[in-house]
């Protein structure tokens, strides 16, 4: 409005300082004249910069009977995880019914998880792996419970040990995505408390770690109520955090993670120190993307695309739709009927593993599809691939998990809603090569307005915690260093 009103008002004072004579009157009048466009200038200039935040709200996800009975248990409350004989013994059972498909000839991964490489799987699953032993490897870190909003919210907080003279602790809290969980990032935990102690010498950065589960996922409780998005999430997170006692902490995520810490940014920018995300997912097209898009093929520089941008972005049709189509069926159910396809894989752990493996073969290289064991060994151990799966498996949470991608599309069918809402919060991106999407930086800037540091990784894929570690510990670190320097 202000675009349309100002040029004429200012014609208007223009056209009376032409035909005033200069008497002492109509000089006050002119004066004030200005002065009043002047403000109204001023105030639209301003009004331009204000920086919009993601309305926080409140919510309740338990039980609709509990809502009103009393107030919420805020303790912090220590939780370990247990098993048992009957649970052993029960998916013993059910893996020993196991019925064997067989796949296509000559097939590899090219149709889902190849049938003959999942009869290894299971065979080590039910005669040579140890739930009991991963039970005590999950637990060698602190795990808490803490209600809010009316479910349990789990949670591993991890400090270091030791601590050397002049270096400060900076919180971080690490967000996990699907099909993965908190157990991601055991591996890199070590590296952001002790980064000296395995080679990642990098000045007084040291890290006090806390990593939830998402409702629905694991240990955390699921929603009882319809419409838990990433913003409820988000929000959750942030009086987790408060609750631990942190005014301020950095932040990172991948996958889901990486739309949860966004929409903490979003919400509450002053008590986030530093955004990091090894995932940036900005859906939507518009007429400068495609303009970018069709040039950049041919004249990268013009379009602000690096040399390595056009390298993991064309051919575009083949890294950006046939790929993505081939990585995506699993979306399309989620978001529409979850409950359907997730009752079958809360009941056989053979079809659990099937579904949530295979993502970590194709998701990690895209190249493993034409690959027999689809290269899972090549990246991680058995021993971590079915600790994940079993994460699910014991929680049953298969199915709420899958239910995040109904509540979240249901009201946002393209992920763009927050677009909208700058990140101004320092940010840093790691951009990994196997990555499902390349998001070049020039574009990521349109809603992370503050980016310190973008890296192109040498190697990796979607989950790059689990994968690479070091890696991605050593641009965490790299990142914050970057931040407090500011």
């Amino acid at each position: 409005m202000w675009r349309e009103v100002l040029p004429n008002a200012w014609e208007s004072v223009l056209s009376r300082i032409r035909s005033f004579e200069y008497s002492e009157k109509n000089a006050v009048l002119v004066s004030a004249a200005a002065l009043g466009v002047g403000g109204m200038l001023l105030y639209w200039l301003r009004s331009g910069r204000r920086r919009e935040t993601l309305d926080m709200g409140d919510g309740w996800w338990g039980p609709s009977e509990k809502r009103f009975k009393g107030k919420e248990d805020a303790t912090i409350r220590p939780f370990k995880i247990e098993t048992s004989d009957k649970e052993i013994e029960d998916l013993h059972q059910r893996l020993d019914r196991f019925r064997f498909t067989p796949h296509v000839e000559g097939a590899a991964f090219q149709y889902g998880f190849n049938s003959t490489y999942l009869r290894k799987v299971v065979d080590y699953w039910r005669n040579q792996f140890d739930w009991r032993k991963q039970v005590e490897e999950l637990n060698k870190y602190p795990h808490f419970h803490t209600t809010i909003e009316g479910i349990n919210i789990h949670f591993i907080h991890v400090k270091p040990s030791y601590v050397p003279p002049g270096q400060a602790v900076r919180p971080l809290l690490l967000v996990h995505g699907w099909p993965g969980s908190f157990y991601e990032f055991y591996k890199i935990i070590p590296l952001l408390m002790e980064p000296a102690k395995h080679g990642l010498n990098e000045g007084d950065v040291v890290f006090e770690v806390i990593c939830p589960s998402i409702p629905g996922y694991g240990f955390s409780e699921a929603p009882h109520q319809k419409e838990f998005d990433s913003v409820a999430t988000a929000r959750i997170f942030h009086k987790l955090m408060s609750r631990l006692g942190f005014r301020e902490y950095y932040i990172q995520g991948g996958d889901w993670g990486s739309r949860i810490t966004t929409n903490m940014a979003q919400m509450l920018p002053q008590s986030v120190k530093g955004l990091h995300l090894n995932l940036v997912f900005i859906a939507g097209q518009s007429l400068r993307r495609m303009i970018c898009t069709m040039l950049g093929a041919y004249v990268p520089w013009l379009v602000g695309f690096t040399r390595e941008d056009a390298q993991r972005f064309y051919p575009f049709m083949q890294k950006n739709v046939y790929d993505v189509l081939q990585e995506s069926g699993y979306l399309h159910i989620q978001a529409t009927k979850p409950d359907t396809a997730g009752c079958g894989l809360n009941d056989s752990p053979v079809g659990l593993a099937a579904y949530i493996l295979e993502k970590f073969s194709t998701w990690t290289d895209k190249s493993f599809r034409e690959r027999g064991d689809g290269g899972l060994e090549s990246k991680y151990s058995l021993d971590e691939l079915l600790t994940n799966v079993m994460i699910y498996w014991v929680t049953s949470s298969i199915v709420s998990s899958m239910r995040y991608y109904k509540e979240n599309f249901a009201k946002d069918p393209d992920l763009c809603a927050h677009n909208r809402i700058g990140v101004y919060v320092p940010t840093g991106i790691a951009a990994f090569p196997q990555e499902i999407v390349h998001l070049p930086r020039v574009w990521a800037k349109d809603v992370y307005k503050n980016i310190v540091s973008y890296t192109y990784m040498p190697r990796g894929g979607h989950f790059a915690a689990f994968e690479e570690p070091k890696l991605l510990a050593q641009d965490i670190i790299q990142f914050v260093q970057k931040v407090e320097q500011l």
